[in-house]
Parts: C-alpha cells; sequence; structure tokens
C-alpha cells in the first residue's frame, strides 16, 4: 500500500517559489518540498512538471488545498473552487500583483492535473474577517468605499493565526486569554494584534502594500507622493516602482535581508539605513499594537526573517521596556498545516 493513502495535498504557490507538503487524515506530514523559481517566465512549466510528478498519486489524493492571499469582500472563509469561483478570485489579482496572479496560475494547473479531486482555497484575509469596525474603516466618502469595496482586509492571516496558537501553546496558555502581538517578518511584513482569540488590529490594508517598510513594498506613504508618482509616471510604472522598487530595495539596492545584514555589518551605510528603517517603523507599531491591546502578555515572531534572524529580533527588542514583562518567542511559521486543518472536515 502507498503512503499517499487518504491524504491532503497543500499548494502555496508564490511568486518566486512553490512550496507543497502532504499530509495524511490526522495531519501527519508525510512529503514535503519547496522549489524556488527565480524567473517568473518560467514559473508554469516548473509548477506544471512538479505537479505532474504528484499527479500518479490523483487517485490516493483526496483534497488539494491552496493559499490565496487577496478574495476580497466577497471570499474570507474557505471555499471550495469551482470555475465560477476562479474567475471572480482572479478579479483580485491587481489587489496582491506579487501573489494573487501565482496562487491563481497555481489553481489552474492543479486543477487540470487533479480534474476529478476537489480543491479548496483558503485565505490570507480569513483571519481578519473580524476586524472591528474602527480598524477596517478607512476615511473615504461611504459611497465610494461601498461602491469599490475599499477596506482593510490583513494578509498574512494564515501565518499569524498558526504562530500565535502554537505560541500559546508553547507557554502552556489559553490563546483566547492572550493578549499577543505576532510579527510576521520575511519578503513582505505585517503585524497583527490580537485579543480574545481573534486579530483585533494589522499593519496590512486594502492590499498589501500598506503598513511595514518591507524588501520591496514601500509601506505606510503620504497618499500625495502617490498621487505624484501616477502623475510624473504611467499607473503601471508607478505600480511597479511601489511594489517591486522600494522598501529595503529602495533605500539600498538590496532586496535580500541576508545580503543587507552582511553589508551592514561591512559599515555599509545606506544598509545601515535601511536596517535602521525597518527595524523602527516595526517598533512603532508594536508601542501602537500595545495601547490598543492595552498590554501584552505574548510576542510571537514568525517569517524567515522574524524566525530565522535573532540580530533582527534583538535589534527590534532593544530598549522596548513596555514589553518587560510579556514573553517573547519566536515560530517557524507553518502555513500549509494550517491550512489543512482549516481543510480537513470541509465537505
Amino acid at each position: 500500500m502507498s503512503d499517499y493513502i487518504s491524504k491532503i495535498l497543500v499548494l502555496n504557490s508564490g511568486s518566486q517559489s512553490l512550496k507543497y507538503k502532504i499530509f495524511d487524515n490526522n495531519l501527519k506530514l508525510i512529503k514535503e518540498k519547496k522549489i524556488e523559481i527565480k524567473n517568473p517566465k518560467d514559473y508554469q512549466k516548473v509548477v506544471k512538471k512538479e505537479l505532474e510528478k504528484l499527479g500518479k498519486y490523483k487517485k490516493e489524493i483526496l483534497k488539494v488545498c491552496h493559499r490565496v492571499v487577496h478574495g476580497g469582500e466577497k471570499f474570507r472563509k474557505p471555499i471550495k473552487i469551482t470555475k465560477r469561483v476562479l474567475k471572480e478570485l482572479e478579479k483580485y489579482n491587481k489587489l496582491a500583483p506579487l501573489h494573487n496572479p501565482f496562487n491563481i496560475l497555481g489553481i489552474k494547473i492543479a486543477m487540470k492535473i487533479f480534474s476529478k479531486t476537489p480543491q479548496f482555497a483558503v485565505f490570507d484575509t480569513g483571519f481578519y474577517d473580524q476586524l472591528p469596525e474602527k480598524a477596517y474603516i478607512y476615511a473615504l466618502p461611504e459611497k465610494l468605499r461601498k461602491k469599490y469595496g475599499f477596506r482593510r482586509f490583513g494578509f498574512h492571516g494564515i501565518s499569524h493565526e498558526y504562530a500565535a496558537k502554537k505560541g500559546a501553546k508553547r507557554i502552556n496558555q489559553p490563546f483566547k486569554k492572550l493578549k499577543i502581538i505576532s510579527c510576521h517578518l520575511g519578503g513582505g511584513a505585517s503585524i497583527t494584534a490580537i485579543k480574545g482569540g481573534r486579530a483585533i488590529e494589522t499593519s496590512m490594508g486594502f492590499t498589501p502594500m500598506e503598513g511595514l517598510l518591507m524588501m520591496t513594498r514601500v509601506g505606510d506613504i503620504d497618499p500625495g507622493i502617490v498621487l505624484q508618482l501616477c502623475q510624473i509616471f504611467s499607473l503601471q510604472r508607478a505600480d511597479e516602482i511601489l511594489n517591486h522598487d522600494s522598501g529595503i530595495k529602495g533605500i539600498c539596492g538590496l532586496s535580500d535581508m541576508k545580503q543587507v545584514l552582511k553589508k551592514a555589518n561591512k559599515g555599509d551605510k545606506k544598509a545601515k539605513l535601511a536596517l535602521e528603517l525597518f527595524v523602527y517603523r516595526i517598533q512603532k507599531y508594536i508601542g501602537a499594537y500595545f495601547v490598543v491591546l492595552g498590554g501584552c502578555d505574548l510576542m510571537v515572531f514568525t517569517g524567515a526573517i522574524g524566525s530565522g534572524s535573532q540580530k533582527i529580533r534583538t535589534m527590534i527588542l532593544k530598549n522596548l521596556t513596555i514589553l518587560k514583562k510579556s514573553k517573547k518567542i519566536f515560530i517557524e511559521t507553518n502555513e500549509e498545516l494550517m491550512i489543512a486543518k482549516k481543510v480537513k472536515n470541509y465537505g
């Protein structure tokens, strides 16, 4: 009998990588793989080739699950993917251009290879579907907000939820009784305030561009600058600048944190400034969320940088005396396991 009987396949199709994990029905990890895809032109070819290798197990994989970053107001909870749903999801590609197009492409390829297997989408925004009104409303005219769906959605929710729940278990405290500040730091970066077992505030907004300074995304910025960019350049070029050429890369020309740290250690002024700004913006948000929560029982770091760089964590926590009574831990995120948990009993 094969090792793949009654399994759940979880695909995490990112802009520069494909990650997949296969779990049994008890959510025990059976197989995992991560493939780096540096050239976007190769993406479809690489993903198709990799999934075709798994195709021979199609009778044994009962569900295929996908991480989808943005589903707008319409899609927040896990959903079975149909052709109609897929067509609707494509409408949100422009709101998360670094993620959604690749999420959707992964779904399309998987639906061809696993054509008889139910496919499900789990959304990064789902953890934020109970944000308080005061936290998600933008001060725009009501008619515009309703017509175009302008509101704070929040992202990295799958990762924040996993890390926060895992963190609560690690300190042997009930998740729903803790005040938690969760900090996901990777290529994208965000902070979430969690109280009573739900997210009550988060740094990313209508798109994943708002909030912290990121590796290539600008983060918080005066909207006047955005208007100026759109006047100086085309809308497409302005979008490229804000999403692909800004953040850490805009300051020091690098978009890999390991390289930034290496250059900063050698005294490179631009790299040191980029690090200083990165840490400073995070500290500002931590301070704000401490006030929003009325304290902090647990500070959780996750994401490739958050859990992978002790130096960055040390820089962030330095002089943050408000956290002197808080537990501080780092958790390696596991979005795929969180997705499998959410879909295990679906349908």
